[in-house]
């Protein structure tokens, strides 16, 4: 065995130390493996190094060769391929160390132009259980074979390695982990900026601008459209366009469920994504693959299961579209999705609050206006009829209906300026119940009386109180038009929870299956006053029998 000198021995431990510290030091696996294999080439006087690194599946991904000149490596035209006694170092995973590699059976012919080369020294980089590489050296300058002493510094040389190839990829686990994070912190960004904004508009067109606008410019792609559901689902139409070739867009601007990339995506509520639109088939609009888009993702906008829209994303570029912009997109249709449901929902609540309030005003003028006008023409009748026998007193129903006019133009005005009723505010029901019952007496033939609580007083919302009333209003009307009666009562008074009015008469009465249009819609007006407050009302009649109304409110307000 070949002694080394002392100063031999120091200039190794030297060379081994500063090996170490490049390993600790230099994140850069590049940097630290040329490194190493130029220092186990000299430390062994080997005229050809290398250092090769392999994946997991054992294939080399990194080869560092020492000792070829880059025209001699430029001519063999490849790395090793892992055959011969690299394959042999590879799957017996020890040291081999021998004097000739022609005389090896573990050898392998050399490809073409490669130099001869004899002693071996061949080292696994081993990490656990796990091959990192190989380090292995040929041709001891001296011509003899490789030593001990030369096993054992390319050894540790082969642990530096482990340690080096090690760190570096945990480094590079680590930097792509950190850019992941980073990345997935600006979708979060974007998503929660994206949910701000939308949620301080309830105005549809509103939010597909916004949502369109902000992904096109998050994803810098060039081109972008929303495709929102109609006619129940069975089809798909184009809501807005933004970005280039809009012409080219709107050739088509319409899908059934199922047809096209925009009815497939509909009907499956399944994100499609084409890097190749030129070869697939499915998508119908050539105008826009003429005008140059290679790739295009279509989302589904899913709201509570339902799908409500598809945004579609087009790019020249397919990199705009990864498989992390895609996984963000998906998220951005729950998201815009819900916002566009919800704004559609807004537009429907109000035009239902248009038709209430419609409705509404026309219950106002049937109970209020129209029953005044109806008041003063009752008065008029009877000034008709007293006017010869009765001068007088046709003369104070002339002017009892020269009055009730001026309440109508009066009440008119109160509507046209605010569309509530002057007659009664809610500010005392009682007082407005008992205001109606005059007017009954002033205007019928029929004697009519009130009951009150003991008190006098009732506690309800004016909202409750002003339901109350007209509820009454209707019920008095439709006695002095249509029962014929002698006799009418109006009846309030209080639980702990609801403030109850009862209208009977002793008239005609009627069939409740055979009610006249006029009268049906009355009585169906004071069954709606009533619902919306929370109250409801009972109406009882027969032929020859009278009629009951029997209505309640509750004490407190809905809202």
């Amino acid at each position: 065995m070949e002694l080394l000198t002392r100063e031999q021995l120091e200039e190794r431990l030297a060379a081994l130390h500063q090996a170490s510290l490049e390993v600790v030091q230099d994140l850069s696996l590049e940097n630290v493996l040329e490194r190493i294999i130029h220092l186990a080439s000299q430390q062994a006087q080997a005229r050809y190094a290398a250092l090769g690194v392999v994946d997991d599946s054992g294939k080399m991904v990194q080869f560092i060769p020492v000792g070829l000149e880059e025209e001699e490596i430029a001519v063999i035209g490849h790395p090793p391929l892992g055959k011969g006694m690299i394959g042999a170092l590879m799957d017996e995973r020890r040291t081999i160390r021998i004097p000739d590699i022609a005389n090896d059976p573990r050898s392998y012919e050399f490809p073409p132009h490669h130099p001869e080369m004899g002693s071996f020294l061949g080292v696994p980089i081993v990490l656990g259980d796990e091959l990192l590489g190989v380090i292995y050296l040929t041709d001891k300058e001296d011509r003899s074979e490789f030593n001990q002493f030369d096993e054992r510094v390319i050894e540790t040389l082969a642990a530096y390695a482990a340690v080096a190839i090690n760190n570096a990829r945990l480094y590079e686990k680590m930097v792509e982990r950190d850019q992941t994070l980073t990345k997935r912190n600006e979708d979060l960004a974007l998503i929660n900026d994206l949910a701000v904004s939308l949620t301080q508009s309830l105005e549809l067109d509103e939010i597909l601008e916004r949502t369109l606008s902000r992904v096109m410019n998050y994803l810098e792609v060039e081109a972008g459209e929303i495709y929102l559901s109609e006619d129940g689902g069975k089809h798909l139409r184009l809501a807005l366009h933004q970005g280039e070739a809009p012409d080219a867009f709107w050739t088509r601007d319409r899908f059934n469920l199922g047809e096209g990339y925009i009815g497939s995506v509909a009907k499956t509520k399944k994100l499609l994504v084409s890097y190749n639109l030129k070869k697939d088939l499915r998508y119908l609009r050539q105008a826009v693959i003429q005008a140059g888009f290679n790739c295009i993702a279509c989302i589904p906008l899913i709201a509570r299961g339902n799908l409500v829209g598809v945004m579609s994303i087009a790019s020249r570029d397919k990199g705009n579209l990864d498989e992390r912009r895609i996984s963000f997109l998906a998220s951005i249709g729950v998201w815009a999705g819900i916002m566009i449901e919800n704004a559609r929902l807004h537009r429907q609540a109000r035009r239902l609050a248009v038709l209430d309030e419609r409705e509404r005003i026309g219950m106002d003028l049937h109970d209020g206006i129209i029953q005044s006008i109806y008041a003063v023409g009752l008065a008029l009748d009877f000034a008709r009829n007293a006017v010869k026998d009765e001068p007088e007193s046709a003369s104070q129903k002339i002017d009892q209906a020269i009055d009730g006019l001026n309440n109508v133009i009066r009440d008119i005005r109160t509507y046209i300026l605010d569309l509530r009723p002057r007659q009664f505010r809610g500010e005392d029901l009682m007082a407005g119940l008992q205001l109606l019952v005059d007017e009954f007496r002033a205007n019928s033939s029929a004697q009519a009386t009130i009951v009150s609580p003991k008190d006098g007083l009732v506690n309800v919302p004016t909202v409750n109180a002003t339901a109350l009333f007209h509820i009454c209003q209707e019920a008095l009307a439709n006695v002095a038009k249509h029962s014929k009666a002698g006799q009418a009562q109006v009846h309030l008074w209080t639980t702990r929870d609801r403030v109850i009015l009862e209208v009977s008469d002793d008239g005609q009465g009627f069939d409740q299956r055979k009610v006249s249009a006029t009268l049906g819609h009355g009585l169906s007006n004071m069954v709606s006053r009533a619902r919306k407050v929370g109250g409801d009302v009972e109406i009882n009649s027969n032929p020859g029998g009278g009629t009951n109304i029997l209505a309640w409110v509750p004490k407190r307000s809905l809202g």
